[in-house]
């Protein structure tokens, strides 16, 4: 984890930050000192969320967890910004809009939890003892999550003034949004490496890294993962850039969308409904189900 965090995190946004906008020091330079703090300050919320992610995902599996984080983050992730950017729309056809797809985030949520707790109990006899045990905390995570890692989404739709900078010193819209991820994904470093760190630390585990069982293959997979969660991170940036104002409110959805899909693909995929009944795993269809139709209702606002 502390080696996705520092790839995905640190290393890579500032290579493709210092690579794609040359005056990358000016940009910062010339920013008002509001704009900068408040990304750093949703950058190390996101990141907050980020390593809650891990927890809860832990205790709840890669299907579950995924679709509860998730959901609760493209809601809230479109829904608060446009109250506070763009509030002449909230009550108007977009504002509702992404109102109901807010509600029915809730009710997809809901069959979620409904579909956990009953594979917690089909499965209790046989579940080991562990930190994946205890629904109720593991929900209440997920859901801490989900709101932290909406900030996110802040870090890039309350620092428009830098996208705005790079674009006048020549850069690219498509790469406009990268002095804003440099920014705000190393100031979540902060709490989603740094708790990497403490761990490392309290359990005097530093020496794993050099254990004659580490190959080459698992540095490898860290990396890999770092740089897949920031191309799927800076990718966003680009598609929000070409949707126009209201690209950061109606793409992030989108992507989270499909997260959720490919997630329960794999959730599927590695077993973890496998000793649940046939009911629970219809709940928790049911759930990714409204979830989806939930954000495609909110991607409908930048209709006309």
């Amino acid at each position: 984890w502390l080696v996705y965090s520092l790839i995905g995190m640190v290393v890579f946004p500032w290579l493709f930050a210092m690579a794609t906008v040359p005056q990358l020091g000016q940009v910062y330079h010339q920013a008002s000192w509001h704009v900068l703090t408040m990304v750093l300050l949703f950058g190390l919320g996101s990141g907050t969320g980020s390593m809650l992610f891990g927890l809860g995902i832990d205790r709840m599996g890669l299907a579950l967890g995924f679709a509860i984080i998730l959901g609760i983050t493209a809601a809230l992730g479109s829904l608060l910004p446009m109250a506070f950017l763009h509030p002449h729309e909230l009550l108007q056809r977009a504002g509702y809009i992404l109102m109901v797809g807010t509600l029915l985030v809730i009710i997809g949520i809901t069959f979620y939890a409904i579909a956990g707790r009953r594979r917690e109990r089909e499965t209790a006899l046989t579940a080991p003892e562990g930190p994946r045990s205890g629904f109720g905390v593991g929900l209440m995570i997920c859901i801490a999550s989900g709101i932290l890692s909406a900030m996110l989404n802040f870090s890039f739709l309350f620092g428009k003034e830098l996208q705005d900078l790079a674009l006048s010193f020549g850069v690219q819209q498509s790469a406009s949004a990268n002095p804003i991820w440099a920014l705000a994904l190393t100031s979540g470093f902060i709490a989603n490496g740094g708790y990497a760190i403490y761990l490392l630390q309290k359990h005097r585990t530093w020496h794993d890294f050099r254990a004659s069982g580490v190959t080459t293959a698992y540095w490898f997979g860290g990396i890999l993962m770092g740089a897949l969660w920031f191309g799927s991170v800076a990718f966003y940036g680009m598609g929000a850039a070409a949707l126009g104002s209201l690209g950061g409110i109606i793409g992030w959805p989108v992507l989270m969308a499909t997260i959720i899909i490919t997630a329960n693909l794999w959730g599927a995929l590695t077993g973890e409904w496998a000793k649940a009944s046939r009911r629970s795993f219809a709940y928790a269809w049911v759930g990714m189900g409204v979830l989806l139709g939930a954000i495609c209702v909110i991607s409908l606002a930048n209709r006309p």
